[in-house]
């Protein structure tokens, strides 16, 4: 298993750059297999999310995509998978920002009994209480 980097995500999925863009794709579909996988941490799955919102304009409907298929992909090994499944829900449902979910759902596996939040629309999902 080898791990993948936020840009190597980033170039794979937004084919941006004319060196690094088919380096990546090399690697991610020549290179990796079920047997030799890619691990893509929290951070760096996280990070991408915020790259593709804030860089590149994509849409809570275009990130939850990327995220679909990164979840679906057989040759990634997603940390917290099931945690991102249910963030991209949420975002999919236009019910909280990604982070905010991916955050709750993520002290909840830590054990936490609320995670306390200022923000309203965070307050409203499971495993949130106004602070």
């Amino acid at each position: 298993m080898i791990g993948l980097d936020t840009n190597v995500l980033v170039r794979h999925i937004t084919q941006d750059d004319p060196v690094q863009s088919p380096r990546a794709t090399a690697l991610i579909e020549n290179q990796l297999t079920e047997d030799e996988p890619g691990f893509i941490s929290v951070v760096a799955l996280a990070e991408t999310v915020w790259v593709l919102g804030r860089a590149y304009r994509y849409s809570d409907v275009e990130i939850a995509a990327v995220i679909e298929r990164v979840l679906q992909t057989r040759t990634f090994i997603v940390e917290n998978e099931i945690e991102f499944f249910f963030a991209m829900t949420a975002l999919k449902q236009r019910r909280a920002t990604f982070t905010d979910a991916l955050i709750g759902t993520l002290g909840a596996r830590a054990g936490c009994s609320a995670t306390l939040t200022f923000d309203r629309k965070a307050a409203r999902l499971p495993g949130f209480a106004p602070a």
